[in-house]
């Protein structure tokens, strides 16, 4: 299991592996046709109102990350289409925000870790 996390504007490269939008709205200046996106998985995007709540304020991204996991264990069908993505191959995370380290990605993917850990047999790497 690989998971990365990259902001959409980067260009792709092969290691990249399936390239999943996880950003509830398309994001700004990036044409669909140039974007390479995989799939857009807007359900395991944070609600508007935590989004909006948190502002990428980096103050508040602890409190953030942890109202976002809450957010995540009630998204059990999006959680295991993102989470079947992410068994048999590498996968990055592409979201907007300018702010590598202080992210909703970064949040979903030591979720997604931490996923596969915890069921029998999973392993969790990268």
């Amino acid at each position: 299991m690989s998971i990365r996390t990259k902001r959409i504007y980067d260009p792709a490269a092969d290691e990249d592996g399936t390239r999943v939008l996880v950003d509830r709205l398309w994001p700004r200046g990036v044409r669909k046709a140039d974007a390479a996106v995989d799939r857009w998985l807007r359900d395991v995007a944070p609600s508007s109102e935590l989004r909006r709540w948190f502002g990428h304020d980096p103050a508040r991204f602890a409190e953030f990350a942890e109202l976002y996991r809450a957010e995540l264990d009630q998204k059990s069908t999006a959680m295991q289409e993102l989470a079947d993505l992410v068994s048999g191959s590498a996968v990055t995370l592409l979201y907007a925000a300018r702010d590598p380290a202080c992210n909703h990605a970064r949040v979903l993917a030591d979720y997604l870790r931490e996923m596969r850990i915890a069921e029998p047999g999973g392993e969790g790497s990268d």
